[in-house]
Order: C-alpha cells, then sequence, then structure tokens
C-alpha cells in the first residue's frame, strides 16, 4: 500500500471571495489583545454512537477569521502570535494530507481522518494556497488539552462583538440563504398532499426541507420545526413525529445554511387546508400586526429591545380586546407569547449571543446588523384562562431584515405574510403540481 500512487495534487482553485476579507477581521482582533497568544479552533469530531461521528461544523469564529468552512477542518486550531509590539501573526495548525510513504498507514487505515475514508485534505503548501495563512502540522500545537489555557471569555466575547455588523458579502451569503429557504418552503407547500396522508407527516415536511437545505447548502442552520396542531405551542418542537390535519395550521420554522455557513431563519404558519378558519385568521391577523409594528420599529440608533416592545403592545391590547386580558398593562400577555420577538443573525442562527449587554440585548441598532423579528401567540391547548375555540392554536411569524442608513431592508419578502398573500400563494403551488 505505501508504494506505486502517481503524484496527485489538489487541482488549482480560485481563492474563495472570503479570503479577501479574513485579514482584516483577523487585525481587528489582534487590535484588541496586543502581545497576547490568541487560539481560536475550529472544534473536535464528537461521537454520535459508537463509532459513528456526528456531522462536522467549525466553529463560527473560526470559520469568520479563517474563511475555511469544511468538514475537513475537525481538529485544526488558529493560533494568532504576538509579532512585534502590537500585532500577531496568523498561524494555522492542520493535518495535512495522508502521505502515502515512510509507512504511513493513515490515508488507508484511518476512519476518521484517512484519505480513503474521508477523502482528500490539502497538504501544507496547498492550504497556504487557500487561505493566505501560514501552515504548520496540527503535531507541532501539542495535545488538545494543552492548546487552550487561562479564561478566554474576553476574547469569546470580542469575537461576538466584532460580528455583529455585517460587511456586504456577508449580507449578500444570508441573502442567499433567504433566496433557497424560500425555495425550501415552496417545495414544502407542492409536498402537502403527500405529507397529508402520512401518518408522521411533520417528518416528511423537515424531509422535504432538509433535502432543498442539503442540495443548495450546507445543510439546515439549525434542527427545522415542523409543528402542526398544538404542537406549535411547543417553541423548539424538533420531534417532528406528528399527523398532519386539514383542519389545524402548520407552523414551519426552518433555514438553509449556505456553503459558508450563513443561516436564514424564518418562519410561517400556514393553513393546511390553505384557507385559514375565521379562527385561525384572528390569531394569525394578530401576529401579523405584531410584526409590522416591530419591523417598523428597526433604525439605526433605535435601542435592540425596541423591535421587541413594539410588538408586545399591540398582543397585549390585541388580547385585552378579546378579553382575554383585564387590560393591556404590565406582562400579563407573556402567557401567551413566552420568548423573545427575534435575534441577531449570521454564522450561527443566534447569532453573537456570547455579546455583552450593553452591545447587544441593551444596545443600539447599526447599520449593516442582521436579525429576525419573529412575534408569536402560543395558547396552550390546556390553558383554562382561554376560550376554548383558542386553546391549541399556535402562530409565529418570523423574517430576516438587515438594518439600514434609514430603517430595515425585508430580506425574506418574496414570502408572502399577509393571510390574502398565503392563500393565493398555496392555492397557486398546489395547482401548479
Amino acid at each position: 500500500m505505501a508504494g506505486g500512487w502517481a503524484a496527485s495534487p489538489l487541482p488549482a482553485s480560485a481563492a474563495p471571495a472570503v479570503r479577501a476579507l479574513t485579514p482584516a477581521r483577523r487585525a481587528r482582533l489582534s487590535a484588541l489583545f496586543p502581545g497576547e497568544r490568541l487560539i481560536v479552533p475550529a472544534g473536535e469530531l464528537r461521537v454520535r454512537s459508537n463509532d459513528c461521528d456526528f456531522r462536522f461544523r467549525p466553529h463560527s469564529a473560526y470559520a469568520w477569521l479563517t474563511g475555511l468552512t469544511g468538514e475537513d477542518q475537525a481538529g485544526h486550531v488558529l493560533v494568532l502570535e504576538p509579532s512585534g509590539p502590537h500585532g500577531h501573526e496568523a498561524v494555522l495548525y492542520l493535518r495535512p494530507r495522508s502521505p502515502r510513504t515512510d509507512g504511513s498507514e493513515e490515508f488507508y487505515r484511518d476512519r476518521r481522518y484517512g484519505e480513503f475514508w474521508v477523502g482528500r485534505r490539502p497538504d501544507l503548501a496547498e492550504a497556504e494556497r487557500l487561505t493566505g495563512i501560514r501552515c504548520t502540522h496540527l503535531d507541532a500545537l501539542g495535545t488538545p488539552a494543552g492548546r487552550r489555557a487561562g479564561d478566554d471569555t474576553a476574547l469569546t466575547t470580542a469575537l461576538a462583538e466584532l460580528r455583529l455588523v455585517k460587511d456586504a458579502w456577508e449580507v449578500g451569503q444570508l441573502q442567499l440563504a433567504v433566496d433557497h429557504t424560500t425555495a425550501g418552503f415552496e417545495d414544502v407547500v407542492r409536498a402537502l398532499p403527500r405529507a397529508l396522508e402520512h401518518p408522521r407527516g411533520e417528518r416528511w415536511i423537515e424531509g422535504v426541507f432538509g433535502l432543498r437545505a442539503r442540495a443548495e447548502g450546507n445543510g439546515t442552520g439549525y434542527e427545522t420545526i415542523a409543528a402542526s396542531g398544538a404542537h406549535a405551542c411547543v417553541l423548539h418542537w424538533t420531534r417532528n413525529d406528528g399527523r398532519l390535519a386539514g383542519d389545524e395550521l402548520l407552523l414551519l420554522d426552518a433555514g438553509v445554511e449556505t456553503d459558508s455557513l450563513y443561516t436564514a431563519d424564518i418562519t410561517r404558519t400556514l393553513p393546511l387546508s390553505g384557507r385559514f378558519s375565521p379562527v385561525q385568521r384572528r390569531v394569525y391577523e394578530l401576529v401579523l400586526a405584531a410584526q409590522d409594528a416591530g419591523m417598523a420599529a428597526l433604525r439605526p440608533g433605535a435601542r435592540f429591545r425596541d423591535f421587541h416592545g413594539a410588538a408586545m403592545r399591540v398582543i397585549a391590547e390585541g388580547l385585552a380586546d378579546w378579553g382575554v386580558l383585564k387590560d393591556a398593562e404590565g406582562d400579563l400577555h407573556r402567557r401567551y407569547t413566552l420568548c423573545s420577538s427575534g435575534h441577531m443573525l449570521g454564522l450561527d442562527v443566534h447569532d453573537c449571543a456570547k455579546a455583552r449587554a450593553e452591545s447587544y440585548l441593551d444596545g443600539v441598532l447599526e447599520e449593516g446588523q442582521v436579525l429576525t423579528v419573529e412575534p408569536g401567540l402560543y395558547l396552550q391547548p390546556d390553558d383554562e384562562t382561554l376560550p376554548a375555540e383558542l386553546r391549541g392554536i399556535g402562530v409565529r411569524i418570523e423574517d430576516d431584515l438587515v438594518v439600514t442608513a434609514d430603517g430595515a431592508r425585508l430580506m425574506s419578502g418574496a414570502l408572502p405574510r399577509t393571510v390574502a398573500g398565503i392563500e393565493e400563494w398555496m392555492g397557486r403551488l398546489l395547482d401548479a403540481r
């Protein structure tokens, strides 16, 4: 096995567009930690069952700093070594392509890293050409336990806050994710007749969307929520093992993750019959009005929490009009809304979560930030404070927006949001099957 192999370098390919952006990103991080050695791992493989690993995705900070997003990055580490009085030199410690000489057996025996098992990796020179970063063998860094030292909270926080504002390339990647997600929602509507026939129709929906996500990008950016009927009252219903019923609603919360690892995050609540019943419409239109109010509050300089407050005022007033609440004051509406109305979006679905409160949750919006607006009403099936006809209805409407100089641009506007728009869209897709 060690001999008789022809030279087979990886074919030359154009450097990804993100390579032009990563040096400036690393420089911004370097400026925050003069003289300190900064270690940013891609992460390690994790066992799913026995000798089978979970599919690997690099840590978002590593991907942002290197532009490397593939499954072959498992175990790799980016180190910014202090260089000179203020700067750093980037060094990428990686596992290069398995040698086929010198008695090495890795290329054909190693189930995790061997070329004949999981595919070819670049050698050190090829990796340097691909990334523009000096590359050296992972073994030079020592054992995994020795690759991190000290308190890295400050580094984790900085890496999150540096990613709060997206550049034009990132916004483009997020728009691509949104566009693929839109196509996935259309696939789901076309598949509804078959899903309604299956005893686990929610799983059918999940699979249909997953096909689009895997075909167009890296996969889904998070576990798909395909929640029919009262399952929609569970915020993160990912079991997706229920049957669909034609007189119920389907809450679909799903997003395609691009090959560059940026993800969309969109939710639509759809009538499985193709038309909303009067009570379903009443709940849906209250949530839609809340979302409209939330989106209208987005602009540079507005507090991040403002859009949630605007949406919740509409919800509270609507619940009071229905007689569910005595009045719209206070926070009693939270029994029916459960959570916040949105979050930052980017490489992670809940992006930049390690940022300080003063920079994010208690901060102000800036041009270039991308976020979701997703109010919802979750009217539990066993909630005796509700009229019987409202129980078991869950509605969430979620869209992705980028903050602009004078407001915000709706990135997911290709998917209809109004009752009339959804009914027309569903009817057109089903008729065209």
